[in-house]
Parts: structure tokens; C-alpha cells; sequence
């Protein structure tokens, strides 16, 4: 059996990244109303507003954090699907994630 040298090894470990953490840190001078609910957010809204600015500016960070309340059964692949629905051909995000406001 023959052993494959350790550089092939290790290229084989590290998987694509996400599509938006190619994107980088992502700074977005305007961003699109925050999705509310008929229901009040669960936290201070300066808090829900940051959070949202945050994923919106950084998924390059939010797309290697799992989310940990089960939604990757509504295909999450990470905490910036929580937050993020859509994003323009710039990474400009075009629509939110109602999911965040939990």
C-alpha cells in the first residue's frame, strides 16, 4: 500500500469555502429594511440591528459559525444563512433572513 506524501493529504482535507466568505469583509454603505414580524424581536432592537449590520459586513465570519437551533433542517448551512437571504452580484444583501429576529 502505497502512502500518499503529507501535502496531497493535507489538500484533500480543506474543503471549498462558502461562496460568501470568499467575499471578505464586506463594508455596505445602505442596507434593506430589517424583516420585522407582527411579534417584537427577541432581543433590543440595537442589538438585533447590529447583529444584522454585522452579518451583512462579514460573512467571511458567519459563514464557518454553525448555527446551533436546528435550522440547517431548512437548509442553513451556517449562522449567515440566519441572517442573509440574498446578496447582489456585488455581496450587497438584497433581502434578509426573517430567522435572525429569534
Amino acid at each position: 500500500m502505497a502512502s500518499e506524501p503529507a501535502g496531497q493529504i493535507a489538500a484533500q482535507a480543506v474543503a471549498e469555502p462558502p461562496a460568501a466568505a470568499k467575499l471578505g469583509p464586506h463594508p455596505q454603505a445602505t442596507l434593506p429594511p430589517l424583516p420585522f414580524d407582527p411579534e417584537p424581536p427577541a432581543r433590543p432592537m440595537d442589538v438585533v440591528r447590529a447583529a444584522y449590520k454585522f452579518a451583512a459586513e462579514h460573512p467571511e465570519i458567519l459563514s464557518y459559525v454553525p448555527c446551533y437551533c436546528g435550522c440547517e433542517r431548512a437548509g442553513h448551512r451556517g449562522s449567515e444563512d440566519c441572517f442573509v437571504t440574498a446578496r447582489d452580484a456585488n455581496g450587497d444583501v438584497t433581502q434578509w433572513e426573517p430567522h435572525g429576529m429569534t
